[in-house]
């Protein structure tokens, strides 16, 4: 099921469709208010069918049913959207707008009666949204009863259609893979817009061992590009669907969209994605946004950056959404949670991202960083060469809760070596903030007993300051000694809740934690000199996860934490030895860090063109 697929521009249809109008999700999970907000009255809500009952109100001004206008005006050539609809009864469908303010204004109205599947037409300009502001439809009846169906937001199509290409890359997690795929394959929309599906598969576990595969093989059809190959990460995976398809002829444009294998995926942020690429002005990298899984309601983030300075990635733009219930209403101002501002993102997560071949042909193909910090990377050396990044509101799969996800896992070594590696290549790498900011975490990891995490972030600069040659196996060996060094380490293993080993439950109080330090550099030198001195508040206690930071649980000799993901608790006890070596370790190593960082920073910078080249990424998949 590998090889080369057909990639070649189609010829334009008539109208280019942007979005559809969905009136409910790809799952029971999923809150049909983020599809249509039925604000008066009785509706009934499906996929592609909307039944409003007399004197009822509904409105599309929801995560999904917006257009987001400023984004099309932004960024694309397209001066007017068209609204289709198909309407069976009585009633008024209007197109409304909002602005940067999100005050709104109507556009146009129809009023239908006694309609019988007739096919209404409404157009709007993208021409008063530079800041702001979006498009949708809002449907009332009087005395009778209005069907909606099929919905279709459409745009002038270019001269030819650029080919679309989807890249899945996982490792053992065969289920949620395959839901993926069925998803991609149960809705023949958004699937005929594309011509390959490459599931790169890195897992000792194959996706195709399931019975099931050949069932969702058979719904690809010649789509279908399965590849196995070694566990390079995330990186390593995705990379290979560009590397395929930029060896496909005739591919000089072509869209290819990457996808985490465990999202709970939207079919139809490929309709709004590739549309979007196929009308840009330029070529961007186009990403879609993650909704929480946990929390189907919660958006992750409107827009985002990286502070490369400091080494922190996830910083939200200015006025963008975070963490927002997107059912719910603004507290100060009353209006609902969208996103009416235009926000400009740095980068985009690679949970779903479109990235431009012409964008690959001129800036490379991703370091081979194994996985954390490889989406930022590319984002911001795409951006050095001309290329922006737009995360287009509207256009979202739900992927697992970050802040149900524990820091002091073995992820943390790339996140922190990677973050190097891209500060070094894209910003002034300031020695000076970069060690200060790495030693406050250091002292905060020691003095909080998390000796493994802090073991963890000393191998990482010292693997980064080992230069490029670091990332010659793609991190395949990094990947296994981090593994093993944190075994040595008793609190980074999870417990369970009930069984905490050498405590007896009936010892253990839940000890909440005072209010965080105004004043953050004093009460940590404080708790380093009670340390230090042997001195502590609480012998022994329970910290939930929500109040588990170092300014509390450094007060204890041995205190019980509970993990992030809820699933269990770790034991972190004091060893004050321990804590001497590694503050020793860290110091010695950050100051060969602040010695050597224009040294490492040209290294790495020298050595860029050959790590993201075709070449060095046909060796590592031993091609």
């Amino acid at each position: 099921m590998s090889g080369n697929s057909t990639l070649v521009e189609h010829e334009a249809p008539e109208k280019l469709l942007a979005q559809r109008g969905l009136f409910a999700g790809p799952s029971q999970i999923v809150s049909e208010d983020l599809y249509a907000e039925i604000s008066q009255g009785i509706a009934d809500r499906e996929r592609h069918r909307l039944v409003v009952h007399p004197h009822a109100t509904v409105s599309m001004n929801t995560y999904f049913g917006r257009f987001p206008a400023t984004y099309w005006q932004r960024w694309c050539v397209s001066g007017e959207v068209e609204l289709s609809l198909t309407l069976t009864g009585s009633g008024t469908v209007s197109i409304v707008a909002s602005d940067a303010e999100g005050e709104t204004r109507t556009i146009v109205a129809e009023q239908v009666s006694g309609a019988d599947a007739r096919v209404v037409t409404m157009s709007a300009k993208i021409d008063k949204f530079t800041d702001g502001g979006a498009l949708w439809f809002d449907v009332v009846t009087g005395e009778h009863q209005l069907v909606v169906e099929d919905p279709r937001w459409t745009v002038a199509p270019p001269k030819k259609v650029r080919p679309t290409a989807i890249v899945i890359c996982t490792f053992n997690r065969v289920e949620d893979c395959l839901n993926t795929m069925a998803a991609l394959a149960s809705d023949p929309e958004p699937l005929s817009l594309v011509d390959a599906v490459y599931v790169v598969d890195q897992g000792s576990d194959p996706v195709e061992s399931r019975p099931r595969f050949a069932e969702v093989a058979a719904a690809l059809g010649e789509k279908l590009r399965y590849i196995r190959q070694p566990n390079l990460g995330g990186a390593g995976g995705f990379t290979r669907g560009l590397y395929e398809v930029m060896e496909v002829d005739h591919a000089e444009h072509a869209n290819v969209l990457f996808m985490d294998d465990d999202v709970l995926c939207e079919p139809e942020i490929v309709v709004r994605t590739t549309a979007f690429a196929n009308r840009t002005a330029q070529p961007v990298i186009v990403g879609g946004q993650m909704l929480y899984l946990l929390h189907p309601n919660h958006l992750h983030v409107g827009a985002e950056y990286a502070n490369l300075d400091t080494l922190a990635p996830g910083q939200v733009v200015e006025g963008a959404l975070h963490d927002a219930d997107l059912t719910g209403y603004d507290e100060e101002t009353g209006k609902r949670n969208v996103q009416d501002r235009r926000v400009d993102a740095g980068y985009n997560g690679w949970w779903s991202c479109l990235i431009p071949s012409e964008i690959v042909k001129a800036v490379g193909y991703p370091l081979p960083l194994f996985f954390q910090w490889d989406d930022i990377e590319y984002g911001y050396r795409a951006r050095a060469h001309g290329f922006a990044t737009v995360t287009l509101p509207g256009a979202g799969v739900w992927h697992a809760d970050f802040h149900w996800k524990d820091w002091d896992d073995w992820h943390r070594y790339f996140n922190l070596r990677n973050a190097l590696v891209t500060s070094a290549l894209h910003s002034q790498f300031d020695p000076k903030r970069i060690c200060r900011s790495m030693a406050a975490q250091l002292a905060t990891y020691l003095v909080g007993m998390q000796y493994g995490l802090a073991a963890t972030q000393l191998k990482a600069i010292e693997d980064f300051l080992k230069g490029p040659e670091v990332l010659r196996d793609g991190g395949v060996q990094a990947a296994a000694d981090i593994r093993k060094l944190r075994a040595e380490y008793p609190e980074t293993v999870k417990h369970p809740a009930s069984e905490v080993p050498g405590i007896s439950s009936g010892d253990l109080p839940l000890i909440s934690a005072p209010p965080a330090p105004r004043l953050f550099a004093p009460v940590l030198a404080k708790r380093v000199v009670n340390q230090l001195l042997g001195r502590s508040v609480h012998d022994v206690g329970a910290v939930a996860a929500g109040d588990s930071a170092w300014w509390h649980v450094s007060l204890f000799n041995t205190a019980v934490v509970t993990d992030a993901s809820q699933e269990g608790v770790r034991v972190r006890r004091r060893d004050r030895e321990l804590a001497i070596r590694l503050g020793k370790q860290g110091t010695k190593l950050l100051k060969e860090l602040y010695q050597r960082a224009p040294e490492m920073q040209r290294a790495y910078r020298d050595a860029m063109d050959e790590l993201t080249s075709r070449e060095n990424w046909r060796r590592l998949y031993d091609l």
